[in-house]
Formats: structure tokens, C-alpha cells, sequence
């Protein structure tokens, strides 16, 4: 008998809906809660040096645990842990809507980061799994678009729920969209064949949470000088602790992460290039907040609308891409991802200025959408196409383990830069105005009193910009400019890195 015709990937649409919905949920859910932090700080009164922490402890947690949910997840069942994730998710964020005081939203958030961490690391897998793999690429482009569309309502929805009716309201739109994702999850999504393991390496885990979490502290104490026992030393600390890692799983019968992949150098480059791509969106969205808020002048809600403008055309795009990867390869899909990518930054680099029109700020925002979907549907392919049978949320959660390292890091480094440009901006300014480092320093450090008057902010008072003596504004935007472009050259060598490396051909499905 001939063999049946492949069904139409319309009918997978409710199978990638659910999962996709699953996956949006895990950026989206930390994303409003940054966006909207000043109005939930100043009413719980968070202390400035606390701030940073709770709107990034929720990534900070799913980035530690995101590989050992791959593995439960292959233990004991895909579909069971993305259930109890999303469960976990509502349960959670309804506990953080009736938040008392700051210290009980912190553990609310880092209890959100176990759940998010279980949905996180299995939607993908469970793709794998439910969509024969000669119609997987158009579903992977369909997923990632559905991601762009909520990504870009969310954020102009959350400004609106808080303006219209409060921030406690705020944490009831993440558990909306995954009452929806659970739904479909139960009714359409089979659950995945079990594999036997003998139980999770609980050492990595903790090896590589350990690394990531000293590892981001140190960069971020870096911005005080690196010769300083609080930055450099948690940097080592790192390095040793990813040394260890890497020897553990080496030796380890049931590693966390299989480091055979990367023997692979297509793996290799896809695994890279999902860090750079969440390193440059977050990095890029953070210093985007702090120009768009103190430079421009812009308020949390028109900041949020930055990126809804282009939404539908980025879906159209990423829908395309996944086709493409189908019909060619994911290498010329992810090339191209990454130098569009690389395109906002240098759009950015080249023309940010203290004035500039805001269309180029939606350009550059919208090009660095549309750069990281369509890559990121080329690094899925090339991941979820390395995964055998059976171990398809162990092999699919390097994505979003590498992933949430870069969304981690991103603000860390952007900041790092930023400061130390800044820094160099504003004292050349001082000698070409003849005053002394110490006059130009108390100016700075005047116009960072905005940190004390609006918890929950990190920019500078844009009222003292031009009191201090100095044009901060155009040192500030002159530095962001520095900064973009140095960042912008990690897409364009992994562009050529992933020329050079990936096959032109389809890769036989393991």
C-alpha cells in the first residue's frame, strides 16, 4: 500500500497553539512585570538595590533549572510537567496579585521561576513529538509567530491594566493565557513516551545554577571596577564552578546536558547562537527603557507601544522563515536572522540622538524583533533535529537553558558597557569644559538622585540633565551608541560562524 499522505500542518494548528501560548507565557510573564516595575516598587516600597533582583529573579531561576526539567520531563512525561508548570504559573501569580509587602512577592517570583522553568523547558520538546518532522518547520515558524503577536500586544496591554485598574491586576494576564495553553494542551497534545532514567543530576544542576547566578552577580558588580573583591571574586567563582560542571558531566552516567552535542558544529553554533539572541534582545530592551525614559522623554506605556508597530508583519516573517527552513536549510534562515539583527543595533549606533525621531526607534526595534524570530526558529530547528528518540526534553531544553543565560546576562553587560562609555563620554566633556573630574563626578552623581526619588527606575533625572554643567544627555546617547556598536559585531561572527560551520543540505533526523 502507498504510505498515507502527511496531514496539513492546519491540522497541528491546535497543537502548536497550545504549545506556543505555553512558551509566549515564559517571556511574557517576566517581560510586564519589568516594563511596569516603578509602579509596583513605589507601592510596595522596594528598596532601589533590591529592584534589579525581583524583576529578574523569576529568568534567573528558570535559567538554573531549565535543563533538569528537560530531563523530568523525558522521566516522566513531557505533556504531565507542562500541565503542572502552567498550573504552578497560575497559582503563583494569583499569590503575587495579593502580595503584602516586597519580601513576599520576591518568593512568589522565584517560586514563578520553577514553574515557568517546567513550561519553558518541555513546550518545545513537546513539538518535536507532536508534529512529524517533514511538517515541523512550518510549525516552528507558526509558534514563533504566534510568540512575536503576544509579545508585542503584552506590553502595551500591561501599561494599559495598570494606568486603567491597578498593578495587583497586572498578574492575572499570564494566568489568562495559560488557563487558554492548558486547555488546549489537554485536550489536543498527546502525551510523549517515557524514558527510564535513574533519576535527575542534581550536582550539575546545582553546578550550573551556581555558575550562572555568580556569574551575573559579577558582571553586575563589575560596574564599580573589576578590581573590586566583590566583582572579581564571584567571577572566579564562576569559572570554577562551570570547570566543575563540565567535569561532572564528562563522568556522570545521566548528565543534565549531553556535551557530546557539541561535537556537532551546527549544534554548536544554534546552542551560541540562542544565548546571543536573548543576550542582545534583553540587553537591547533594557538600555532601550533607560534612553526612551530619560533622553526621549518617554513614558512606560509609549515605550511599551515601541514594539507592537511591525508585529504582524514580524509573525509574516517568521511564518516565512519557517518555510524557508523546509524547503532549504535552517542555515541561510539563521545567517540572515542574525544580520538583521545585527542591523537594528547599527541602526541605533549610528543615528541615536538626543532628538531623534521616534520612527528610527521603532525601525531599529522592530529589525531586532524580526532578526531574533526568525533566527530562533532556525536554532530550534537545528536543536530539536539532534534529539533521539526518547530524549527530546533533555536535548530541547539547551535552547532555552542557553537562552535565559543570555536574557540574564544581557542587562548585566549592557549596563557594564553603557557606565563605562558613559563614564569616558562625560569626562571628556568635563576637560573640554574645564572642570575638575571631581565637579564633573558630583554633576553625575546628582543627576543619578532619579535612583532615590522613583524606586524602580535605573536612569538618570532627566530634569538635572542640563543643570550640571555638562551635556549628559548627548554623553549618555554617545555612549549607548558605543555600546550598540560594540555588541552588534556577536551577530555578525556568528552569522559567519554558522556560514561557514552548518550544512547546506538537510541533516538526517536523528
Amino acid at each position: 500500500m502507498p504510505a498515507a499522505e502527511p496531514r496539513s500542518i492546519v491540522a497541528f494548528l491546535p497543537i502548536i497553539s497550545g504549545l506556543a501560548l505555553a512558551f509566549t507565557i515564559t517571556a511574557v510573564d517576566p517581560l510586564v512585570l519589568s516594563l511596569n516595575m516603578p509602579q509596583v516598587s513605589r507601592a510596595l516600597h522596594v528598596p532601589p538595590d533590591v529592584v534589579g533582583f525581583l524583576g529578574g529573579a523569576s529568568t534567573l531561576v528558570v535559567a538554573a533549572a531549565v535543563l533538569a526539567v528537560g530531563s523530568l520531563g523525558d522521566a516522566f512525561g513531557l505533556k504531565r510537567l507542562l500541565m503542572l508548570g502552567l498550573v504552578g504559573d497560575i497559582v503563583v501569580n494569583l499569590l503575587s496579585a495579593i502580595s503584602p509587602d516586597y519580601g513576599f512577592l520576591l518568593v512568589t517570583r522565584l517560586l514563578d521561576g520553577l514553574a515557568l522553568a517546567a513550561v519553558l523547558g518541555v513546550s518545545m520538546a513537546l513539538l518535536k513529538v507532536s508534529v512529524p518532522a517533514e511538517r515541523r518547520p512550518a510549525a516552528i515558524g507558526i509558534f514563533m509567530a504566534i510568540d512575536m503577536v503576544l509579545c508585542g500586544v503584552t506590553p502595551a496591554l500591561g501599561g494599559w491594566v495598570v494606568e486603567a485598574v491597578g498593578w495587583r491586576w497586572l498578574f492575572l494576564l499570564a494566568p489568562l493565557l495559560s488557563l487558554i495553553a492548558l486547555g488546549l494542551t489537554t485536550r489536543y497534545v498527546t502525551e510523549s513516551p517515557v524514558l527510564e532514567r535513574r533519576g535527575v543530576d542534581v550536582g550539575g544542576v546545582s553546578l550550573v545554577g551556581f555558575a550562572l547566578l555568580t556569574l551575573v552577580h559579577g558582571v553586575a558588580e563589575a560596574e564599580n571596577g573589576i578590581s573590586q573583591l566583590q566583582a572579581w571574586l564571584p567571577l572566579v567563582i564562576s569559572a570554577v564552578a562551570g570547570v566543575l560542571f563540565v567535569i561532572r558531566e564528562r563522568r556522570t552516567p545521566e548528565p543534565v546536558l549531553d556535551l557530546s552535542l557539541f561535537r556537532s558544529g551546527p549544534f554548536a553554533v544554534a546552542a551560541l547562537a540562542s544565548l546571543t539572541l536573548n543576550f542582545l534582545v534583553a540587553g537591547f530592551s533594557f538600555v532601550l527603557g533607560q534612553f526612551g525614559s530619560v533622553i526621549l522623554s518617554l513614558s512606560p506605556r509609549t515605550i511599551g507601544l515601541l514594539f507592537l508597530p511591525g508585529t504582524l508583519a514580524v509573525a509574516a516573517g517568521v511564518i516565512l522563515a519557517g518555510r524557508l527552513i523546509g524547503k532549504y536549510t535552517p542555515r541561510p534562515v539563521l545567517v540572515t536572522g542574525l544580520l538583521v539583527m545585527a542591523a537594528g543595533g547599527l541602526l541605533m549606533a549610528a543615528t541615536a540622538t538626543p532628538t531623534m525621531a521616534l520612527w528610527i526607534v521603532v525601525l531599529a526595534t522592530w529589525l531586532t524583533n524580526l532578526g531574533s524570530l526568525v533566527a530562533s526558529s532556525a536554532v530550534a530547528e537545528t536543536i530539536l533535529a539532534h534529539a533521539p528518540p526518547g530524549k527530546a526534553g533533555a536535548v530541547a531544553a539547551v535552547q532555552p537553558a542557553f537562552g535565559m543565560t543570555g536574557y540574564a546576562l544581557g542587562p548585566a553587560v549592557y549596563l557594564l558597557l553603557l557606565n563605562f562609555f558613559f563614564q569616558r563620554q562625560w569626562l571628556n566633556d568635563a576637560d573640554e569644559r574645564g572642570l575638575s573630574v571631581t565637579e564633573a563626578d558630583q554633576a553625575v552623581d546628582a543627576t543619578r538622585s532619579a535612583l532615590a526619588h522613583s524606586p524602580g527606575t535605573a536612569g538618570y533625572d532627566p530634569n538635572l540633565l542640563q543643570q550640571s554643567g555638562l551635556a549628559l544627555g548627548l554623553d549618555f546617547t554617545n555612549g549607548l551608541r558605543l555600546t550598540l556598536l560594540i555588541v552588534s559585531l556577536l551577530p555578525i561572527a556568528l552569522a559567519v560562524a554558522a556560514h561557514l560551520l552548518m550544512p547546506r543540505r538537510p541533516r538526517p533526523e536523528r
